[in-house]
């Protein structure tokens, strides 16, 4: 049992760093925008556009990621996607103008679009029910702390070597993950299985009409566009409104904007232990999913509102922090429902809610200088942001909780 823990671990471990690669690739763009707007004379509407498509390929190529990734398994699939968007990743540095910015930038969504279905599929192989929640959030707060390590090196090294030699080069950190992969990762555990995934292998195949007629993995989508609405506002616009709103140098607003997604990387932590050990009591194990998740909700929303009512940098990221440690409260048990829900087709059903996530996310990016130009604010997106996470908190005390032994031994459950 230890050998099989240590080889969970390790799949863990790499899967944790992809995520830090993956949000490092994606942040980059943000910390870059002032000399991409300069070089290529785009306006703050166009770059909200080159933020937006990105999420616009990621959330259209969810679900047939997904589909791939449970179809011909992670192994081979990751390091495709993997590969795909590292490649798109270091064209980001040779385009010439808007249009090639756009099609580049819709395309790399498109190529990371299957690594989290692809981690929860990996999750449901690999880790027995009562280690997914902690497991997801060491993935998702990989991704945070990926984006704060950007914030904080990217800024001197776009300096240091300008802002296309630096996509090049995370172009190549990604290739080398890729190839790593293949070589040593394995879509089914290398020894025996568990007994609940003995019983899970053997059952029928996974009934998706099921799931898609019950009311849970519908307001499962509709929670995740609220918290990707409220978080992806870090991996776009916050650096470049600390700048402008501020009057601060880039790397002053990085180290502010840092802040949230180390914060962010915590509420992961907390998150995924409290699913686990929630888990673990016969009294809460109905609510294992639901509390987390329902409390973070309430804390981004209390976050958004205090941001409305300050105008200092630190007060403003210090609220927004509150505002993100709660919107990533809810990525552990969105991401463990969808196992609970899907089974074998987890890649599929994480993709569905993924899909509509980053639809959230698409609208943030592009709402957000729209709504600053009209009203010369951001409190418009930011009460707006608000008020989606107080949905957010009725979606999940409407959604039913998996029965206990669904969870454990069926790759199939009917969703509520």
């Amino acid at each position: 049992m230890d050998a099989l823990q240590s080889k969970r671990r390790l799949v863990v471990g790499a899967l944790f760093l992809l995520s830090i690669i993956l949000y490092v690739d994606r942040v980059c763009i943000s910390t870059a925008k002032q000399d991409v707007s300069r070089d290529l004379a785009l306006s703050n509407e166009q770059m909200g556009w080159v933020f937006g498509v990105f999420t616009l390929g990621y959330a259209l190529a969810q679900v047939p990621s997904g589909f791939l990734i449970d179809r011909f398994g992670p192994r081979l699939i990751l390091a495709l996607i993997v590969a795909v968007w590292s490649i798109f990743t270091g064209l980001t540095g040779l385009v010439g103008g808007f249009v090639a910015l756009i099609v580049i930038r819709f395309i790399f969504g498109i190529g990371e679009a299957g690594a989290f279905p692809g981690a929860a599929r990996v999750f449901y192989s690999w880790l027995p029910t009562g280690q997914r929640g902690l497991a997801n959030g060491l993935i998702f707060s990989g991704s945070r702390l990926g984006g704060a390590l950007a914030y904080l090196v990217l800024p001197a090294m776009i300096i240091a070597l300008g802002w296309r030699s630096t996509f090049f080069t995370l172009g190549g950190l990604g290739v080398v993950w890729a190839v790593l992969w293949y070589v040593w990762f394995r879509d089914q555990l290398p020894t025996e299985q568990t007994q609940g995934n003995q019983i899970q292998e053997q059952a029928k195949p996974i009934d998706y009409a099921a799931i898609y007629r019950g009311r849970s993995i519908w307001l499962t989508m509709v929670q995740y566009f609220a918290s990707n609405f409220t978080f992806f506002i870090c991996l776009s616009w916050m650096l470049p409104y600390l700048q402008d709103q501020f009057s601060l140098s880039a790397i002053e607003a990085g180290q502010y904007a840092m802040v949230p997604l180390i914060f962010a990387a915590a509420s992961q932590w907390t998150s995924g232990w409290a699913v686990d050990r929630l888990y673990a009591s016969a009294k809460w194990i109905g609510w294992s999913r639901r509390l987390p998740a329902a409390l973070g909700f309430t804390l981004a929303a209390i976050g958004l509102a205090l941001v409305t009512q300050v105008d200092s940098p630190f007060l403003v990221v210090t609220c927004f922090t509150l505002a993100v440690f709660g919107a990533d409260m809810t990525i552990s048990p969105s991401l463990t429902q969808c196992v609970d829900l899907g089974g074998k087709g987890a890649g599929t059903i994480s993709g569905s809610m993924n899909m509509i996530g980053n639809i959230g996310a698409f609208l943030s990016s592009i709402s957000f200088p729209y709504l600053y130009g009209w009203t010369g604010t951001a409190t418009t997106y930011f009460v707006l942001a608000a008020l989606l996470n107080i949905l957010g908190v009725f979606c999940w005390l409407a959604i039913k909780p998996v029965a206990a032994e669904e969870v454990t031994l069926k790759p199939i459950a009917s969703g509520g």
